[in-house]
């Protein structure tokens, strides 16, 4: 569509026939694709990725350019939405008292892939040592978005965001990512370095500092500042609105937080989980809380009641999110996968042989689970019938799984790479491609396997499912079995029907 003479507004043209054939088709292969790549590899977003593929630029290039450039734009907005959900929905107690373990899961899923990519490409491929580096980097993140997508997937029965394993991988990806992309920024100050420019020092050390400081002061600021705030001043009024005015702090908080992420250089997918963690802690939680319901339906009636945020984004929100939103982010992965290019017989098995080592560098995060109960075991005055790591296969198994999807974080680092440094080579970028591609298909088809042979046994799991809700969680209490724990309420095991 031409803009008028004047500039002063677009001219309004209707779509020619061949333009809306093409739109809905395109929607219409992304619900057919999810739908079938669930039923046959228990993994719908590999449909999408592939729909993705044909109608861009990489295979078909069916959809106009500036419809791929929208679709990105969109899809990106989706991953945003679908991180913001999963800071609503994640269990800010299990966050807590596993931290220490998410850490050392997130350091093992950072390193081992950099240590692997320097092994195979510098020693054994004949790469450079930064070239080697860059390519590491892009394998170290975790695709957070897949990682929520795929648990929240998996099963109609169980939210896995609400286990002690499920939170310890949300976690790690979390941290993968984070430290992901603050090693983003020093590639993307690789091209200083080759011309002596810049200050290096500063621009690797800003997004670290940030993204520190915004986890450390979030929840410091949320628990004495904007909590006791919010419940002394604006809870009570929250009833008067319900949704209106759920929905309006909703949107503030969220784009406070990316405003705040992007400028001071962290990451805005960072920022959206942290608005969402924030708002989840915001309501009292004793029985005469506007905010405690039994069912978005008891918020929306009672006059003294509000729905929470979460049933919020479930009226408003989710449906565009997952239905629209998120296959325009997965086919947007699709959108910038070159194809064509990696069908090269060098390539091809140098890429596979690195897509292999790549998913072990994830698998071996999954030991974390065994190792952590042997030493909570000992420690404990409870014996063990059974070993651990005999018994625990099935959790260890999801943590490793689940941290394989390399996808949108992956894709813009290599980029990063290849078009704003001089170090990385065409062939390198093959490699990491085919690594990036392959583990985003495998894992997320692992993981809907597992879960849907095994999910039950992991959720069911006395330390590492499904934990009480309001009950802290003892690591040291192994030989704990499931019937001394108070049962969850329906709530907790699924807060999509109820207050989380």
């Amino acid at each position: 569509m031409a803009a008028a003479e004047g500039g002063a507004f677009l001219e309004y043209r209707e779509p020619n026939i061949i333009s809306i054939l093409t739109l809905i088709s395109f929607f219409l292969f992304l619900a057919i694709a999810e739908w079938a790549s669930d039923k046959i590899l228990r993994a719908g977003l590999i449909g999408q990725i592939v729909v993705g593929l044909i109608y861009g630029v990489p295979v078909g290039n069916i959809l106009a350019l500036e419809w791929q450039e929208t679709f990105l734009a969109l899809g990106y907005i989706g991953l945003i939405l679908i991180i913001f959900e999963g800071g609503l929905t994640i269990r800010l107690d299990l966050l807590r008292q596993n931290f220490v373990l998410s850490v050392v899961a997130a350091l093992l899923g950072l390193l081992t892939p950099i240590a692997l990519s320097f092994a195979l490409l510098y020693a054994g491929f004949g790469h450079g040592a930064i070239e080697s580096f860059i390519v590491g980097t892009a394998l170290c993140s975790t695709s957070l978005g897949t990682t929520f997508v795929v648990i929240n997937s998996a099963s109609k029965d169980v939210d896995f965001s609400q286990t002690r394993v499920g939170t310890v991988l949300i976690s790690a990806a979390i941290l993968d990512d984070v430290c992901g992309l603050v090693l983003v920024s020093v590639i993307h100050q690789l091209r200083g370095l080759a011309d002596s420019d810049g200050s290096l020092g500063w621009i690797i050390g800003r997004p670290i500092l940030a993204s520190g400081l915004l986890a450390i002061l979030t929840p410091l600021i949320s628990k004495f500042v904007l909590g006791p705030a919010f419940r002394g001043f604006c809870e009570a009024r929250f009833a008067r609105l319900k949704h209106v005015s759920n929905i309006l702090l909703m949107v503030l908080v969220l784009s406070a937080f990316l405003a705040i992420s992007a400028y001071a250089g962290a990451s805005v997918l960072f920022g959206s989980f942290l608005a969402g963690t924030v708002l989840s802690s915001l309501p009292s939680r004793h029985s005469d809380g506007p905010f405690v319901v039994t069912s978005r339906k008891h918020g929306e009636e009672s006059l003294e009641k509000t729905p929470t945020f979460l049933h919020t984004f479930e009226k408003y929100i989710l449906d565009v999110q997952r239905y629209v939103l998120q296959p325009l982010f997965f086919a947007s992965i699709g959108f910038s996968v070159p194809f064509l290019d990696m069908w090269m017989g060098e390539m091809i098995w140098k890429g596979i042989v690195f897509s292999i080592l790549m998913v072990c560098g994830k698998l071996v995060v999954g030991i974390c689970v065994p190792v952590w109960d042997l030493i909570a075991s000992s420690k404990s005055m409870h014996s063990v019938e059974e070993p651990t790591a005999i018994t625990n296969w099935a959790p260890a198994a999801l943590l490793g799984t689940a941290m394989v999807a390399r996808g949108e974080i992956g894709l813009l680092i290599i980029q990063i790479g290849l078009n704003e440094t001089p170090y990385l080579s065409e062939k390198a970028f093959i490699i990491a491609i085919w690594a990036i591609v392959l583990n985003t298909i495998v894992g997320p088809m692992s993981v809907g396997i597992l879960l849907r042979k095994f999910g039950a046994r992991i959720a069911n799991d006395s330390r590492w499912g499904t934990q009480a809700k309001d009950q802290a969680l003892d690591a040291h209490r192994v030989g704990m079995s499931l019937n001394e724990l108070p049962r969850s309420s329906s709530s907790a095991q699924h807060p999509r029907d109820g207050e989380r």
